[in-house]
């Protein structure tokens, strides 16, 4: 029995090509909570930044923000927190104050922007993403780190590729979270603290960011529109989202 449900936003929940939530992902998401299954945000994002997304009006049980790193709660409080630590923080603040490559650096309550280039502002403008005001870093916990590299330049993070999780969001950017996070790790913490078992999830996705939930989850379903690697992994792949492909695959599995 399915007890809860994991989504996605970018590519997912929310359509690249329209900037909206499918009428009926909204529809199935409602449906689902109605049955008492609870319905949860698995995403990259910051909490400010899906605030000012449609989504935001879509009442989720948590959100597990951050690549996994910090869960909130329904109210949005903080339930648990894994931030970068040791070396690779230090790694990561000599990098964003010398402007090695353009980066987000990312705290509870602020994110902060090192330099914006005409690739940061054409990838934040595909993912319809409000690049932050440049500011210097405070010295804060850093749950994430969003690195804006063009294809190639991967290796600018070779240094701590053993030490991190690093994920890619899109074509244009990467996302460094602490060794042992990612989404798996938050949705395993999550699923402690509520003591569902990982066979009674199923989690939709469409990235590479998405790959290690997908596979986790009791039923893994990869969007039509995803990238190959996460339809290999799928239990089930469905259609495009503007094809309503959550719904599809809820009614596939008889949850809604």
């Amino acid at each position: 029995m399915i007890k809860a449900a994991f989504f996605d936003v970018d590519g997912t929940l929310l359509s690249y090509r329209t900037g909206r939530v499918p009428t009926g992902t909204r529809e199935a998401i409602e449906k689902l909570q109605q049955k008492g299954i609870a319905c949860i945000v698995a995403t990259g994002r910051h909490i400010s930044q899906l605030e000012k997304l449609p989504v935001a009006d879509i009442p989720f049980d948590a959100y597990l923000t951050l690549n996994g790193q910090l869960m909130l709660d329904r109210e949005k409080r903080v339930l648990f927190g894994s931030p970068i630590t040791g070396k690779s923080r230090d790694f990561l603040v000599k990098a964003f104050d010398a402007h090695t490559f353009p980066a987000v650096m990312v705290e509870e309550n602020q994110l902060y922007m090192n330099y914006v280039t005409e690739h940061v502002r054409t990838v934040s403008r595909d993912m319809a993403i409000t690049i932050p005001p440049l500011s210097d870093y405070r010295g804060g916990a850093i749950y994430q780190v969003c690195a804006y590299l063009r294809p190639g330049e991967e290796q600018l993070l070779a240094p701590i590729a053993q030490e991190c999780v690093i994920t890619g969001w899109n074509y244009g950017g990467k996302d460094i979270v602490a060794k042992g996070g990612g989404k798996m790790a938050g949705i395993r913490r999550y699923l402690e603290e509520t003591g569902i078992l990982p066979e009674e999830i199923i989690a939709f996705g469409d990235a590479e960011n998405d790959l290690e939930m997908i596979r986790f989850a009791g039923i893994g379903v990869a969007m039509g529109n995803g990238v190959e690697t996460v339809k290999a992994a799928a239990n089930f792949v469905t259609a495009d989202i503007d094809d309503d492909g959550i719904e599809k695959a809820l009614r596939h599995y008889r949850l809604i």
